[in-house]
């Protein structure tokens, strides 16, 4: 059964940071590529982060550029998701997100989600 766990989330004051982990039970884990999207109520859900297979390659959207950073360990079969610098406007759930093949900021190409980790930045 393929599970992603976030872990991370919590509650931090405007200007701080929290890393955010998502553990995956996935065969060939370093078959795919992963991403982060966020979700705040009333809002659709939005593209935060992803990354390629290998690393290599990471594509983040405008609004988190130059504060974010997201990184995979394969060994670990573990995606991570720095946040810096963060707003109130960042308050979210936040779901990790596995495809198998490329790292997409589309989330209907996504094949498989975590349950999401609660994110409150407050002002």
């Amino acid at each position: 059964q393929v599970q992603l766990v976030e872990s991370g989330g919590g509650l931090v004051q405007a200007g701080g940071s929290l890393r955010l982990s998502c553990a995956a039970s996935l065969r060939n884990f370093d078959s795919y590529g992963l991403g982060w999207f966020r979700q705040s109520p009333g809002k659709e859900r939005e593209f935060v982060a992803a990354i390629t297979w290998s690393g290599g390659t990471t594509y983040y959207a405008d609004s988190v550029k130059g504060r974010f950073t997201i990184s995979r360990d394969n060994a670990k079969s573990t995606v991570y998701l720095q946040m810096n610098s963060l707003k109130p406007e960042d308050t979210a759930v936040y779901y990790c997100a596995a495809d198998l093949g490329i790292a997409t900021s589309t989330f209907e190409e996504y094949d498989y989600w975590g349950q999401g980790t609660q994110v409150t930045v407050s002002s």
